[in-house]
């Protein structure tokens, strides 16, 4: 049985590579209408009601979620294409919903769509997108959260809370304010690649630390973050770290 299927994605080439790429490995999937407007993404979506909808994330005019967001009733499946976004890859994934990293995977694609195909049986992605509409959207700064496992489960914890992360053993501590802390069963190298766009920053291969807590800066190679505690600068990261201070105090002047 063949799946309806809608490409939207701002860019044509990316478009040709993932209608060539499924054309090969997805014959099931029918490729009814594809766009590279957003806006006709969702005229179309309306009008054609697919079964499953690949969409990109990074848009010009309305991103991905904001085209959700827009839809009457978004019961279709969805896989989200994203060439960088981490933490929309992390707030996917725990809605169950498929992405897909650019440039497209070959073997990604075919678990994406057998993903897809179950679901699509099951009747379970108006639940989900509502869900994603709910939880994500498009949120300002202040109100993002990134879902990060515990010995207890999952805690939900807003981005700006974070004062320090601390890589230990392949575990990470969080230190948050308040002067609370807990302990993450992901790496020091999971919340870089996380937050490192976020206003955080690797001052040791140890250390990701937020901008906005810095205190002062030791000669000796210390930054004293709020809760005044005291993190190490590596020796080989100090004129970089540096650079980036001055940075972003220049362009809070502006």
């Amino acid at each position: 049985m063949s799946i309806t299927v809608i490409l939207i994605d701002d860019e044509p080439k990316a478009i040709a590579t993932l209608k060539n790429k499924i054309e090969r490995f997805c014959p099931h999937l029918e490729i009814i209408a594809t766009t590279i407007k957003p806006m006709e993404g969702i005229d179309l979506i309306h009008k054609l009601k697919p079964q499953l909808v690949f969409l990109d994330i990074a848009m010009p005019e309305i991103n991905g979620f904001e085209l959700l967001k827009r839809v009457k009733t978004p019961d279709f499946e969805i896989i989200f294409a994203t060439a960088f976004d981490d933490f929309a890859i992390e707030a996917i994934n725990q809605c169950a919903i498929g992405y897909l990293v650019k440039p497209v995977d070959n073997d990604d694609l075919i678990k994406s769509v057998h993903n897809a195909s179950k679901n699509i049986a099951e009747k379970t992605a108006l639940e989900k997108n509502k869900n994603l509409i709910k939880n994500l959207g498009v949120q300002l700064f202040q109100d993002k959260k990134i879902i990060v496992p515990t010995q207890d489960g999952l805690e939900f914890l807003k981005i700006s809370d974070i004062i320090h992360c601390e890589g230990t053993d392949g575990y990470t501590k969080i230190h948050r304010v308040k002067n609370t802390s807990f302990l993450s069963s992901n790496s020091i190298g999971h919340f870089k690649k996380l937050l490192e766009n976020q206003g955080f920053y690797l001052v040791h291969k140890s250390h990701l630390i937020n901008l906005n807590f810095i205190e002062k800066y030791l000669n000796e190679g210390y930054v004293v973050l709020a809760g005044n505690s005291n993190v190490p600068v590596s020796r080989n990261r100090r004129t970089d770290f540096l650079n980036s201070l001055k940075e972003m105090h220049n362009g809070e002047k502006h």
